[in-house]
């Protein structure tokens, strides 16, 4: 089966909020336009109160960054805005500047899939400045979600332990967008298949489903349709057991499972979505094992989550495969990532590079400078620490300390002998240019599995996780301090306590 890959073929250069613009054009008035920056995407805390997150959404930046242009239509609006006075908002000489603009920037990624911890940059954008401001909103609007659902899923999988969770939240998903990209990450945090039938075609992703009690109640009576559905599908027959009593439900799906196993065929399962799982569940395997159908699966759903997964384990649930939705595809105890997109270095008119830091009250607020690369540092198969530091820096000593960069007094010595280390940060686009090749959605799921596999149980336990190593490498961190102190006695400004 041929799997579309563009999902945004046209222009999406006006997704963007207007103030990007603003900016763009004054950049462009004050001749700043093309003077070369770096930006560096980030989140600043872990989404659930979890102790990781999982990448996701390169996939979208890649076909948003290679369609990036602005077309006619897009121009002749931006060329018809006004100011409160009546004039042009945009001066024609700029509307000839975003007629001719070309992608050029360089851009390396975390990829898809790989575990990610607060303040890593997970996309750098370097470039002309007015292009890396045009593709704040965007990407932070693509990273920001895609790798907020994939941690969510991730969750759900590990309380799932092992079993099957299969992702049912198209109905309840924020819009059409929203649904697609949900279903995408969904499968990559590890879900086994979606009953979105569009993600299906276009990601490549399996779809799953049976019935609603929609089916059962268009009949006069339960057993006539499950029945009928035996004549319709007699190899995937998964019964919807409590549209009017369960136990009843599941006596009928046995005397269905017996009719198709007279002609050679097997009951597949049942599934619940009311009700106490935990004792209905029970009772449906025992009378499920009793009637000879014991490889029979039950199916849960209703309105699960990480949490209440993990309340039915605990309770000896019989419970096969989970079905999950609304709480997954909408994030639904947060609703966002909060990742941010902040400028980190500009290049003088001399060709040097120059660190950039936003001072704040909030320490939590204060970007972290220069241009950057992560290291992650593991020892057989398992992660150890991540580094972040400047581009450039040799890797290859063997000792560093890394430093939290809200709490100095969260520090580590990495002993660097015998570590295996990796860069995190891989070039996507070089010049405007794709060099990354793309894997696929099975692929990138894999690897997200592996990834997840180098860290500790303890850093994804759904309850006070234990916390990761991740720092600033001394010097980056001594820069970022120099850089602050800097700024807040910049024209003798006095500074509050």
């Amino acid at each position: 089966m041929k799997i579309t890959r563009d999902l945004y073929q046209g222009s999406l250069a006006l997704l963007t909020d207007f103030y990007q613009l603003t900016m763009a054009y004054a950049y462009w008035k004050s001749g700043k336009g093309e003077q070369q920056a770096v930006f560096n995407l980030s989140f600043r805390k872990h989404p659930f109160q979890s102790g990781f997150t999982l990448a996701a959404g390169l996939d979208y930046l890649i076909d948003f960054c290679r369609n990036f242009r602005f077309d006619e239509d897009d121009l002749a609006y931006l060329s018809e805005m006004k100011t409160k006075d009546g004039n042009p908002t945009f001066e024609t000489g700029f509307i000839e500047y975003l007629r001719k603009l070309e992608f050029a920037c360089d851009i390396e990624a975390v990829e898809e899939g790989t575990v990610v911890f607060p303040h890593i940059p997970l996309v750098k954008v370097t470039g002309p400045l007015i292009q890396c401001q045009l593709l704040e909103t965007p990407l932070l609007n693509i990273i920001n979600f895609q790798t907020l659902i994939a941690t969510k899923a991730a969750r759900i999988c590990f309380a799932a332990q092992g079993k099957s969770v299969l992702e049912f939240g198209l109905r309840r998903a924020q819009g059409i967008d929203g649904a697609l990209a949900a279903s995408r990450a969904s499968y990559i945090g590890g879900c086994s298949a979606t009953s979105n039938v569009m993600a299906g075609k276009l990601f490549g992703i399996p779809v799953s489903g049976t019935h609603a009690h929609s089916w059962i109640m268009s009949f006069d009576s339960e057993l006539e349709a499950f029945k009928a559905y035996a004549e319709a599908f007699p190899d995937h027959c998964v019964f919807l057991v409590d549209t009017y009593d369960t136990i009843k439900g599941v006596a009928n799906a046995i005397e269905v499972g017996r009719i198709l196993r007279e002609k050679g065929r097997e009951l597949v399962g049942i599934r619940i979505d009311s009700g106490d799982l935990a004792y209905y569940s029970n009772i449906a395997r025992e009378m499920l094992d009793q009637a000879g159908f014991p490889n029979a699966k039950i199916v849960a759903s209703n309105d699960l989550d990480e949490h209440i997964i993990t309340s039915l384990i605990v309770q000896d649930a019989s419970i096969d495969v989970w079905g999950v939705g609304t709480k997954l595809v909408t994030a639904f105890d947060q609703p966002a990532l909060g990742a941010v997109y902040k400028l980190a270095a500009i290049q003088t008119s001399e060709g040097k590079w120059e660190p950039r830091v936003k001072v704040s009250q909030q320490a939590i607020k204060i970007n972290v400078p220069g241009r950057q690369q992560v290291f992650r540092f593991s020892k057989n198969g398992r992660a150890v620490a991540d580094m972040i530091c400047l581009e450039g820096s040799d890797v290859g000593r063997d000792q560093f300390t890394i430093l939290d960069p809200i709490d100095p007094t969260r520090m580590k010595k990495i002993n660097t002998k015998g570590l295996e280390v990796e860069s995190l940060l891989k070039p996507i686009f070089q010049k405007g240019q794709k060099v990354y090749e793309r894997p696929n959605i099975h692929e990138i799921k894999q690897k997200a599995q592996r990834n997840l596999e180098y860290f500790d149980k303890t850093h994804k336990r759904l309850v006070n996780p234990h916390i990761y190593p991740v720092g600033l490498e001394e010097s980056l961190y001594q820069l970022r301090n120099s850089l602050v102190f800097k700024m807040k006695n910049n024209d003798g400004e006095e500074n509050h306590i």
